[in-house]
């Protein structure tokens, strides 16, 4: 898990459809422009969000994505958790290399998605599933 202070939930989506890879990506989106992201943050964590909320719905069958502001001392961010009840990932560091795909998706894969985001999480087994926590921080510009 990122180790900051969650200083507010703000949503919780249930994943089960294709469909509700939109509604993640507006929250995504709502959420990130309410608390001023920039918009390539913006645009950053939306389409990370996206890739991690396809995966999960294809590899974990769904899940739940929990939507949070994070604090670091001084500084605010908005986080992620993608969770799901998968079967987990057999190789977690071959998932995130370069070059890496299943076929499916923006095509991005887990690295992509990584180097999106400012932080990334992610915890992986074939018992309790897949979950992988993002974050981007606003800027010292407050951006």
């Amino acid at each position: 898990m990122i180790g900051v202070v969650i200083t507010t939930p703000l949503q919780s989506i249930v994943v089960r459809q294709d469909r509700d890879i939109s509604v993640v990506r507006r929250a995504v989106s709502t959420h990130a422009e309410r608390l001023n992201l920039s918009v390539l943050s913006r645009t950053r964590l939306v389409t990370a969000s996206s890739e991690l909320t396809r995966n999960m719905l294809v590899y974990g069958g769904g899940g739940v994505v929990e939507l949070k502001v994070y604090r670091d001392g001084e500084r605010l961010g908005l986080g992620a958790t993608f969770a799901d009840q998968g079967p987990g990932i057999d190789n977690v560091e071959d998932a995130l290399a370069d070059g890496f795909t299943s076929g499916v998706g923006l095509g991005l894969g887990l690295g992509g998605a990584r180097r999106l985001v400012d932080q990334f999480d992610i915890q992986s087994s074939e018992v309790t599933g897949t979950s992988i926590s993002v974050a981007i921080w606003l800027k010292d510009d407050g951006r």
